[in-house]
């Protein structure tokens, strides 16, 4: 008996599960767009249309920044399933995770993903301890996410 299938299947099952859960930009480019990214953040504009899906994907850990109020359905990796209900100009913290999103309004939700990146020199993770211990932002950065606040509060 060949061992060759095995080893196709196991590629291919490799494969999909590294697909699974990528970055939100990559995996779902039609809610998600990369603004602008460096070795500290990324910032994403999120779209959702009314009643709109996604597929799991993935996001570092971050801000989201509301631009709209929106009533989502977020379903993580082992299957919880949370709603939330978001005021427009509203700012949250998300530590780095996997899940999938629906919009369960019949409006357009719109809103800013400020995911910071784990700082290389620090060593910060952002996994544990202090959030904010030793991260390193520089001023183009901090221009960045002023300028997506300001937008939220409009």
């Amino acid at each position: 008996m060949s061992r060759k299938p095995f080893w196709i299947i196991l590629l291919a099952f490799t494969a999909f599960n590294a697909a699974r859960a990528q970055e939100a930009f990559k995996v779902e480019p039609t809610h998600y767009k990369l603004d602008f990214e460096n070795d500290t953040v990324q910032v994403v504009n999120i779209h959702y249309g009314p009643h709109e899906k996604s597929n799991l994907h993935s996001h570092p850990g971050g801000v989201v920044v509301t631009l709209t109020p929106g009533h989502l359905r977020m379903t993580d990796e082992h299957g919880k399933v949370r709603e939330t209900h978001s005021l427009a100009g509203e700012a949250r913290w998300f530590p780095p995770f996997k899940h999938s999103v629906e919009n369960l309004d019949s409006t357009p939700y719109n809103a800013i993903y400020i995911g910071i990146k784990a700082d290389k020199k620090s060593g910060v993770n952002h996994r544990g301890g202090d959030q904010n211990a030793g991260l390193v932002t520089d001023p183009q950065t901090l221009a960045l996410v002023a300028q997506a606040l300001a937008k939220a509060r409009q």
